[in-house]
């Protein structure tokens, strides 16, 4: 044995950086997984069990299985729900994403003070989700609300838009196209991303604007109109503070405004039966996965990568 040897084997072992900056990273992110057990993962496994009991919050939670998804589907107020909150999506998520996207354009001419227009057209996302802007919103479309002082100038009497059934869904609907800033600004940035000389050489081959749009702008934004588009979507199926503060918290009128999430929490804090609410949660934790998993099923045929 060689004394080369016996220094190698008397030599202490040291700890790597590597397995130090590991334990390291480690203890920092131990907060985050004590709050994602604690806060997100312990309570979603609470709501899949009450999903399955009776429980009124005073009393414990009695084991009744699938009862709650049972009758879930046969309560005219819950297809009610369901009906509106799809309404809601299939119309204000379209309309939304065209009105960002027309404004995207229109602000990538680089105008003069972009920045403040950003900005601007960004604040109505910024404050259209509360519950100051629902009550304004409440307000202007009143039976004396700015709309119909504005109809009343030309001699048109307006309808109590909010308190009638046929346009109350409409009100919300136009709120939520109004909240467009933050897919405009996701748009602008994917226009500013665009290539310059495949304008150009569109322009030299004498292409009209429309058909550069429809064959250089929206191929090359498909990503971004995708990513949108799923954001979207799942934020529709979440809204509740419009339709809680332009319905009174009620659904009306004749539940024209009953949003899923409204009637979620009628039943859960209005009428305290947690494991139905708890069961009507997880459907609708479903519905929005199996539109995201469509989505993305989808994406294949319509999103183009440029590589």
């Amino acid at each position: 044995m060689t004394a080369t040897s016996v220094e190698r084997r008397a030599a202490p072992v040291r700890k790597t950086p590597l397995r130090r900056d590991g334990r390291a990273a480690a203890g920092f992110l131990a907060p985050w997984f004590v709050g994602l057990a604690v806060i997100t993962a312990g309570p979603l496994a609470a709501s899949l069990y009450l999903s399955f009991t009776d429980f009124d919050l005073l009393s414990p939670a009695r084991w009744i299985g699938l009862e709650n998804y049972v009758q879930m589907f046969q309560d005219p107020r819950w297809l009610k729900s369901l009906g509106v909150t799809a309404t809601f999506v299939a119309v204000s998520v379209p309309l939304q994403l065209a009105f960002a996207l027309a404004l995207a354009m229109f602000l990538d001419k680089g105008l003069r003070g972009l920045s403040f227009y950003r900005s601007l057209y960004y604040l109505p996302s910024l404050l259209g989700g509360s519950v100051a802007i629902a009550i304004l919103w409440r307000q202007v479309f009143g039976k004396e609300g700015l709309i119909n002082q504005l109809l009343g100038l030309v001699g048109i009497e307006g309808p109590g838009w909010i308190a009638h059934p046929d346009t109350a869904l409409m009100t919300i609907i136009a709120l939520g196209v109004w909240t467009f800033g933050s897919p405009m600004v996701i748009f602008l940035a994917g226009l500013r991303q665009i290539p310059e000389m495949y304008y150009e050489a569109a322009s030299i081959d004498g292409a009209s604007r429309w058909r550069q749009f429809r064959n250089i702008t929206f191929p090359l934004l498909t990503p971004i109109v995708f990513f949108n588009l799923v954001l979207q979507i799942i934020n529709a199926f979440q809204s509740f503070t419009q339709a809680f503060v332009v319905s009174g918290g009620t659904g009306g009128p004749s539940d024209s405004t009953l949003f899923y999430t409204l009637y979620l929490y009628l039943r859960g804090f209005g009428s305290l039966d947690m494991g139905y609410a708890s069961a009507m949660a997880w459907v609708l934790l479903l519905v929005v996965g199996g539109f995201t998993a469509l989505n993305f099923a989808a994406s294949r045929y319509w999103v183009f990568y440029d590589d």
